[in-house]
């Protein structure tokens, strides 16, 4: 082909004004990018370095071929791009209806595939386009508050807000995974006639595509890409008890000495927002935390971790904020007034895609919270969480907003793991309110954000947690009970609590939070006093009844954690996601791939949630191969069938796979 030739290792095609380059990457696995600049880009972005990956390519006068392992792309003259696996089964193929296109009927659409538009300056606003299968199903891409785990036939905003989490990886059912490797503003419309990527402002496609025989081969291929969690502590596999807000230091001991006066085991303990003197000091209030090295030690005697809230923003009235302004470590607005928040105070985010930054920040965090013996913060406003969505309005080191804004929650992330790892800290935790692919390997333990309390928005939850695991992000967790309202004292509440307790347990991270009603006033009307805080969120707020509830499915947790170690590990190793659809262990049964509200937490333990207001029975299907144990009854099914099973207020249905030995038998408890 006269414009396509081999350098080493990449199949590169120069044409008018684009060149493209499609070079092995991982196992299994293609890395495809273009651009119309003078020079491709070296940004990796979410991958790690290519690594010794070997190709196989052959040219010829009407197509080029190059394989990896599994995948194959075969780039013909007219420059389209088709990818098959091993056995020569269609995966992916560009979208293209021009004439010059041999391999679909002729067209005058003159529509192409990989189109750059020409924007000021050295950005293009880029459009992918692929035939899209009718039959496909689609899964992964992170979290988006929605009702739908299969994606197919859905548009998605590719940006961060808070309670989304753009993730851009996405699994098929036909045998493929696909990252779309640009941080980028944009969107994806997975639609019945075409599947369509965009970004608004960049200077080149990018992306991977990898092919396996199974979900998990194609996760694993992904992970060896981009990277996988460290392994999880022991201790963040039990209760995490948290509220909006602890206002002092004696209010949440007494809270932890509570549970241990009850022996209730506890893992961690949570200070939020606003303990501090003001925003961009990372400091304890001394006023109402006057003591925390000693906190730190109390709880640590009881076997609790205590974690702290940090959030991004600046005062413009803190200590630090001048020199952070004059060092160019905060965010640039391009237009108005140099504000990106509104909250008690104006306020700018710090900017992460900076290094000094990322140093400068770590080392107030280092001096005033790592120094007292606290090991786990929670990363609040990760997205960052903007008074005003205008993304074309903010500039960051690496770039526009438009360009990069994507990966403000990875950099986030980073500053604290790189900041731990140097302190020979192992096993890095932290809670982040939002991820981008690649986050996982800084410890990255997402929640879905302050989401509103109800089964409508639980459900969602559901189908957001299968997406997020699948995208490539194994430690996922929810505001048990919502974030937004609710009343301790309020029956209907009160079952919302005990359902969303139930799945939470079964969740990568069992963690108790919520802004609970009435609310109480503030301390004071300065630093850690600013704040009002929530009503009481503890496990004994919601009354006899729920208390005992709770205390069950705690001390199941702790019986579990031999296991939830082993699926830790796995998670650790090759990226398994630790929750999932049924298709994922069951690939080959067909019905799997339909059910949307049952999930596999690790390999042995098929979870079906209560969903619904008022229901004490549901329909569940067990897969197809093992004998499925109703852990609560003892009861034991052949798999392959649908059945109705009994779920009282007190039990969710957990079904065990033979197989395994899994013990989950506790106390059975009377119907209600």
């Amino acid at each position: 082909m006269k414009f396509v030739h081999r350098e080493e290792n990449r199949l590169v095609r120069n044409y008018n004004h684009e060149t493209l380059w499609i070079e092995p990457w991982g196992k299994n696995g293609l890395r495809i990018r273009a651009t119309q600049l003078a020079n491709m880009r070296n940004e990796n972005w979410a991958l790690l370095p290519q690594g010794t990956s070997t190709s196989h390519i052959s040219v010829n006068e009407n197509f080029a071929v190059i394989r990896n392992g599994k995948i194959t792309a075969q780039l013909t003259s007219e420059g389209k791009i088709t990818f098959y696996n091993q056995d020569k089964k269609l995966l992916l193929e560009e979208f293209v209806r021009n004439r010059e296109n041999t391999t679909k009927p002729c067209s005058a659409l003159n529509i192409h595939s990989r189109e750059l538009k020409p924007m000021i300056g050295d950005n293009f606003c880029l459009t992918a386009r692929f035939e899209s299968d009718p039959t496909e199903k689609l899964f992964g891409m992170g979290q988006y508050q929605q009702k739908f785990l299969n994606l197919k036939n859905c548009q998605l905003e590719l940006a961060q807000r808070n309670s989304q989490a753009s993730v851009p990886f996405v699994l098929s059912s036909l045998g493929y995974g696909f990252l779309w490797n640009n941080p980028a503003i944009g969107k994806v419309m997975f639609g019945k006639n075409i599947t369509e990527w965009t970004a608004y402002s960049t200077n080149q496609l990018d992306y991977w595509i990898t092919a396996g025989d199974t979900p998990a081969e194609i996760e694993e291929n992904y992970a060896l890409v981009t990277g996988t969690v460290p392994m999880m502590p022991e201790y963040a596999m039990g209760l995490w008890q948290s509220k909006l807000r602890y206002q002092t230091q004696e209010e949440l001991l007494n809270i932890a000495r509570e549970y241990e006066k009850r022996g209730i085991p506890l893992s961690v303990i949570v200070v939020d927002f606003f303990h501090w003197t003001k925003q961009g000091e990372w400091k304890f209030d001394p006023k109402y935390w006057p003591n925390p090295d000693e906190m730190v030690r109390e709880l640590r005697n009881m076997g609790i971790e205590l974690m702290v809230s940090i959030w991004p923003t600046v005062d413009k009235n803190s200590e630090n904020y001048q020199t952070m302004l004059h060092s160019g470590y905060l965010v640039q607005v391009d237009r108005g007034i140099s504000t990106t928040m509104e909250h008690l105070g104006n306020t700018v985010f710090f900017d992460p895609t900076n290094p000094g930054a990322r140093k400068f920040v770590w080392e107030k965090v280092k001096q005033n919270y790592y120094k007292k013996g606290i090991r786990i913060f929670w990363l609040d406003e990760a997205e960052p969480e903007y008074s005003v969505y205008d993304y074309d309005l903010y500039r960051y080191n690496a770039g526009s907003d438009l360009q990069v804004g994507n990966i403000y929650p990875l950099m986030y992330a980073k500053t604290f793991f790189d900041g731990m790892q140097n302190e020979g800290q192992k096993n890095i935790i932290n809670l982040v309110r939002c991820a981008w692919a690649g986050s996982q390997r800084y410890g990255a333990l997402v929640w879905s954000g302050d989401i509103y309390s109800s089964f409508e928005v639980l459900r969602c939850q559901l189908c957001a947690g299968l997406n997020m695991g699948l995208a490539g992000i194994p430690w996922w967790t929810t505001d048990i009970g919502g974030f937004h309202g609710g009343n301790p004292q309020d029956k209907a509440f009160q079952e919302l609590m005990i359902r969303w307790f139930q799945f939470g347990a079964f969740c990568p991270v069992f963690r108790i939070h919520g802004d609970r009603e009435p609310h109480s006033a503030p301390l004071g009307d300065a630093g850690g006093g600013l704040c009002p805080s929530g009503s009481e969120n503890e496990i004994w707020s919601y009354g006899e009844e729920a208390y005992k509830i709770f205390k069950k499915y705690i001390l199941l947790r702790q019986k579990m954690k031999p296991y939830i170690s082993k699926i830790m590990w796995e998670a650790h190793k090759n990226g398994t996601p630790v929750i999932r659809p049924l298709f994922y262990d069951f690939p080959k049964d067909a019905k799997c791939w339909e059910v949307e509200d049952e999930y596999m937490f690790g390999p042995s333990l098929l979870v079906a949630p209560i969903l619904y207001p008022g229901a004490r029975e549901r329909k569940i299907y067990l897969p197809e191969g093992p004998v499925w144990k109703n852990t609560e009854t003892g009861e034991s099914f052949q798999g392959g069938v649908k059945i109705s099973c009994d779920a009282p207020l007190n039990v969710i249905p957990v079904f065990a796979n033979n197989d395994v030995d899994v013990t989950l038998n506790v106390s059975h408890g009377q119907k209600n």
